[in-house]
């Protein structure tokens, strides 16, 4: 419930995102929350959604499966590819980053959304590589 400036209440739609088709959260925290026809996709890691397990194969084969794993989290939002406004791609070495952009464009090709790719000194159970978006999500 929020206040308006009126003093008036007003609900909103809020919805919580789960789907067995990517990693379930590993904290405190949805996979992703729509709001106002906006969906906010939390950071998506690289494990294998059957096995809550890591996939093997270095940054390529992380960066396919966490790529994966944000798009099936945007597809239960209600979303799609084409409507992915914002990505950031947190990558524990930017060395590799020329990698990462190369599976990144061509999962994500034509569409070109905003993107911040940054380096950070330690991920979630020590991946290589993670991703979050915010995605327009239809109104029916």
């Amino acid at each position: 419930m929020w206040v308006t400036q009126a003093g008036r209440t007003a609900m909103r739609a809020y919805q919580t995102i789960s789907t067995p088709n990517a990693p379930s959260a590993i904290g405190p925290y949805s996979q992703a929350v729509v709001y106002n026809g906006t969906a906010y996709v939390s950071g998506c890691i690289p494990f294998d959604p059957q096995t809550m397990q890591c996939v093997e194969g270095g940054i390529e084969a992380q960066a396919e499966r966490a790529i994966q794993n944000l798009l099936n989290v945007v597809t239960a939002a209600g979303s799609d590819k084409s409507r992915i406004l914002k990505t950031t791609v947190f990558m524990k070495d930017m060395n590799d980053f020329a990698k990462v952009n190369a599976i990144y464009e061509k999962a994500f090709a034509p569409h070109k959304p905003a993107r911040s790719a940054v380096e950070v000194a330690r991920l979630p159970r020590d991946v290589l590589v993670e991703l979050e978006c915010i995605a327009a999500v239809p109104q029916a």
